[in-house]
């Protein structure tokens, strides 16, 4: 009570003090604005309002050129129709600047309105930005080795993921498309391999907020069509990405410690720009089909070969029984005379594409903002009615105060992915069917089971698998100018990803003959898993200039938690399938996998940059990181690097020269690390296993307590040359490096008797990742209305275990050697086939007359590639350019003797095949043919494990061409382009697979897509 007395009390006081000071506050205000007005009335006398239209030299307006009055601060910025408004005071100059166009200076002269027109200039290094993290470098003064893609790149590839637009565009970066169905997941290595046990993963940050790409799928429940491996990337949509930079060395990369051993990528998404409202609508339409079909065996050589092969085992006679019939239905049961490409008819359908997005944003100079909203949906090839759909939502929001102290930038993404599929990919089914085997549907269009005597593989399109995944990425950028260049800001991000799947198995879908029923077989298995993770980063920075060195100060901390959780399921046996979606139902349940983690981080983390004259730059950056991931006392890790660059191009003996015109010599050294090695694994951990013993819970052993392990380290070292000739049409960029991987975090096998599969330690083992990599930037030809520019990357990786103390008594001496890469592959030497006996041979390295041991696998394969790289060219004509980007690749792959060495096995396979051993003397690649009923060594699986099996798989891919036209002169700020796009369209190559970018005969291709769309702004 008393306490509300004197709140009425005081509130009292402040309204008397007011009543009474208002008056002398508005006589002063009032003076005060008649001053001021009449000092902006004198002024606005002498002022001149000057007008004008900015067009580039193809007649088309530029918005969001700068023009600012020269020796002023005084400027505005073009609209998006290239109009613009300035007033001014005399005869000065306007100075006109934008992006990609070279800055021009016009004079005054007493004119009212000024029309210009700004030359293109895409070769300006000094004004390409490169988005560093936790900074920003021009392409000219950066130390580190960063390597970008920007929108205009990736928007002119029809895919679903930025990982599929990244394909081949930036050297040291190899990307690797798992799968060509809807939803699937990539592989990345950024300058190769570096742990032998650990993940190849690289940080991601979208728009600072880290991303962790480790699939949450399930092989329980994806296995058989995504491999479990649903990247969580697919919920970005590449059209809303504005730029993707990839950090490679210690340079650019130390400064992110131990989340950075396996390299950084930073995604970037779009913001609103200066100008009045503006709409863009995006529509597009894609159709897609599997490139490369195998040459398989037709109905008649495939017949030839069983019934040859049954004979060979001994079985011949058996043939002419009918009590037999059962035993080869394919040759005795089914028509001789029909044949299906099951290929065409599996996995030969279209797949639709269909996308539409709009997007509103504008703002004044101190707000900016965009919406984007879109939609897409595709179909496979596959039958039936299978979609992939994604809903995505980006939203940014920028503003500045009007002295530009305070800023604030808000940044989400949110997605919804709907996929539902088959359960199983009928890519293999495709490849191994009998070419003479039954028709899908019987005279009543029922699935035919041709009196059960195989599996229909239409009958798998009732076992249905959906995944749903939501994506929420949200980022908080605050700053404040506390005083003249120094800055505090901090950065506050969150992020949630859910991720809900299930697959049925009903008893409708197997063979009848089985005698399977909806309670004894029929199951449904659920996945629900979600990760959290939030971060908060403050950070501090100073920036000061004494005459020819200038000083760049940054220092910051780092707090970030995140939390998984992971709920997988099954239950078995239903009433009846139609209740097959409701797990209350199931007679059985068991609980595959309950578990829930938490990682908590910690860092410390700064920059230094020092740049003296403008050419010579110091550039130190360190982190200190603590994680939960280990144990008492070994919790934190310091990490660092140095970086420099001397710009010789700006060397007085050097400037003006008409033939180099830029020139920079930079190198770097520094450590980063890893703790990239899962939750708890110092502890001793048990997980429940869903069974119970006489009503007892039983928890298996999934760890030993070990707390002695700690950080892996990578020190990297780089050196690099970069040259631009004739005005910089010509850059070259071309860098060395050299990573070593040590204290190795591996998995150490043990033995079943201890009741644990593993122990987690450090390893005495090193491993080096080494290469050339260049980047070749060129205008070949440039003036009004024709322009012709190429890029070229190459990347020459070298990849090799230099140091593994007690290799050869440990259980990976099966799989690595000191000295060869990572990527090697041991297998028997094949010598051919005994003209004789018609079978193959092998090398006996141990001598001991058998082919048996692993002892006789001692030939050695490397899968890794040789060299990679991508060849783009865009060339403009008036209003119409053709982009196209080849990629290639020089490397091994298995071949088509991997997925079947033994002609006569049912089943199809390729015809190579059909070159076979007959008869003594014979002297073919293939063995006789078998039906895979004789008795002995199975020399047909050995082969599969052979060198015979490997192959070059190098190849040339057309991997984008892209034809755009920009309709001209609309008016009213409309603008409108029509384009054509295809992806994969044409591959050369000598390999006889699937495809050599992914040689598997299990997963579906990447697909060739044509893509028709249309851009409309206004």
């Amino acid at each position: 009570m008393k306490k509300k007395q004197r709140l009425t009390n005081s509130l009292s006081l402040l309204l008397t003090v007011y009543a009474l000071l208002s008056p002398l506050f508005s006589l002063k205000l009032e003076a005060k604005y008649t001053n001021t007005l009449k000092s902006i009335t004198n002024q606005n006398r002498l002022q001149t309002t000057i007008s004008g239209l900015i067009t580039d030299t193809n007649g088309q307006p530029i918005g969001g050129v700068t023009i600012l009055v020269e020796q002023t601060d005084k400027g505005t910025i073009s609209e998006m129709d290239g109009t613009y408004s300035i007033r001014v005071a005399g005869n000065g100059q306007l100075i006109f600047s934008a992006m990609g166009f070279k800055t021009l200076t016009v004079t005054i002269n007493g004119r009212e309105k000024i029309n210009v027109t700004l030359q293109e200039d895409i070769t300006q290094l000094d004004e390409v930005v490169l988005n560093a993290g936790y900074y920003t470098v021009t392409e000219k003064e950066r130390t580190g080795s960063i390597t970008t893609i920007k929108a205009i790149t990736m928007e002119k590839q029809p895919v679903g993921n930025p990982l599929a637009a990244m394909q081949g565009h930036l050297s040291g970066v190899n990307i690797i498309q798992s799968s060509g169905v809807p939803g699937g997941g990539f592989n990345v290595e950024i300058r190769g391999r570096n742990f032998i046990d650990g993940a190849s993963d690289p940080l991601y940050l979208v728009d600072g907020v880290p991303y962790n790409a480790q699939s949450l799928g399930s092989s329980n429940v994806s296995g058989q069509i995504l491999g479990g491996n649903i990247s969580p990337l697919n919920a970005l949509n590449p059209n809303d990405i504005e730029s993707i930079e990839v950090l490679k060395d210690a340079d650019a990369t130390a400064i992110y410690g131990s989340r950075a051993a396996n390299g950084v990528v930073l995604i970037t998404t779009k913001k609103g720009k200066i100008g009045k409202t503006r709409f863009d609508a995006h529509l597009s339409t894609s159709l897609g089909r599997v490139s490369n079909f195998l040459d398989l065996m037709d109905a008649e050589q495939y017949l030839e070969i069983r019934r040859e092969g049954i004979t060979n085992d001994g079985f011949g006679p058996f043939l002419e029984d009918p009590a037999f019939d059962y035993i080869w239905p394919d040759i005795k049961s089914w028509d001789n005379d029909r044949y299906t490409d099951w290929q065409k008819k599996l996995i030969g359908g279209t797949a639709y594409r269909n996308n539409a997005q709009l997007s509103v944003s504008g703002g004044s100079s101190d707000t900016q903002f965009l919406v984007s909203g879109a939609y897409n949906k595709e179909t496979t090839v596959f039958l039936g009615d299978a979609n992939y759909k994604k809903a995505t939502l980006h939203s940014n929001l920028n503003h500045s105060s009007s002295n530009k102290r305070f800023k604030f930038n808000l940044s989400t993404s949110y997605t919804n992915e709907k996929n539902r599929m088959p359960r199983t990919d009928f890519t293999s089914k495709a490849y191994t069917l009998e070419p003479n085997a039954p028709e899908l549907y019987d005279a009543e269009g029922n699935i035919n089971w041709e009196n059960n005597t195989w599996d229909n593989p239409l009958a798998a399109m009732d076992e249905k698998l959906e995944v749903t995944t939501n994506s929420l990425i949200a980022n908080a950028l605050v700053s404040y100018e506390i005083i003249p260049d120094l800055e505090l800001k901090s950065s506050l991000g969150f992020n949630s990803y859910r991720l809900d799947s299930y697959r049925t198995l009903p008893s409708s879908a197997r063979n009848p003959n089985l005698g399977l029923t909806p309670q004894n077989y029929a199951s449904l298995t659920t996945n629900g898993s979600k990760r959290n993770s939030w971060i908060v980063e403050p950070q501090l920075h100073w920036k000061k200039q004494w005459q020819e060195l200038k000083l760049d100060f940054l220092v910051g901390t780092t707090f970030q938690e995140e939390n998984t959780e992971q709920f997988i399921q099954k239950g078995t046996g239903f009433p009846n399938d139609g209740l097959l979606r409701n797990l209350t139902a199931a007679n059985t349940l068991e609980v595959l996998q309950d578990a829930d983690s938490e990682y908590r981080y910690n860092a410390l983390f700064g920059r230094l940059n020092l740049k003296f004259r403008d050419r010579y730059i110091l550039n130190f950056t360190g982190r200190r990181d603590g994680s939960s991931r280990f144990g008492p006392g070994k919790q934190f890790g310091n990490f660092g690097s140095v970086g420099m660059a001397w710009l010789f191009s700006k060397e007085n003996n050097l400037q003006g020269n008409s033939l180099l015109s830029y020139g920079k010599l930079r190198g770097s050294f520094g450590t980063t690390g890893s703790d990239n090695i899962g939750d708890y694994r110092f502890l001793d951990t048990y997980n429940v296993t869903g069974f119970d013993y006489n009503g007892t819970t039983i928890l298996e052993p999934t760890g030993i307590y070990n707390p002695l392990f700690g950080w892996e380290e990578n020190k990297k070292l780089e050196a690099a040359l970069e040259l631009g000739f004739f005005k910089d049409r010509i850059l070259i960029n071309s860098s060395w490096y050299r990573n070593r991987s040590s204290n190795q975090l591996i998995g150490i096998p043990l033995a079943a008797t201890t009741g644990f599969s593993e122990l987690t330690g450090n390893f005495d083992a090193t491993v080096e990742n080494s290469g050339f990599e260049v980047d070749i930037r060129t205008v070949i030809f440039q003036k009004k209305n024709f322009t012709w520019s190429t890029t070229l990357n190459l990347t020459v990786p070298k990849n090799k275990l230099v140091a593994f103390e007690g290799l050869e008594t440990s259980t990976f001496a099966n799989r690595l050697i000191i000295g060869e890469p990572l990527t090697i592959v041991k297998l028997y030497n094949a010598l051919g086939v005994d003209p004789e006996t018609g079978v193959y041979q092998f090398e006996d390295y141990n001598g001991d007359g058998a082919i048996s041991s692993l002892e006789d696998k001692q030939w050695v394969e490397d899968f890794g590639p040789n060299f990679y790289g991508g060849l783009g060219n865009t060339i403009t004509f008036n209003h119409v350019t053709l982009d196209f980007f080849l990629q290639f690749k020089k490397q091994k792959a298995f071949n088509e003797i991997a997925f079947g060495a033994t002609p006569g096995y049912r089943g199809n396979s390729s015809t190579a095949l059909l070159d076979r051993w007959q008869q003594p003397g014979d002297k073919n690649p293939i063995q006789r043919a078998s039906g895979g009923l004789a008795f002995g060594e199975d020399t047909g699986a050995l082969q599969k494990s052979s060198n015979a099996a490997v192959s070059d798989a190098s190849f040339i891919r057309l991997r984008n061409i892209s034809i755009n036209y920009k309709v001209p002169d609309l008016g009213n700020g409309l603008d409108l382009n029509i384009y054509v796009q295809g992806q994969n369209l044409l591959t050369l190559t000598n390999y006889k697979g699937p495809d050599p970018e992914q040689p598997s005969n299990t997963r579906l291709p990447q697909l060739r897509q044509i893509t028709l769309g249309l851009q409309l702004g206004f």
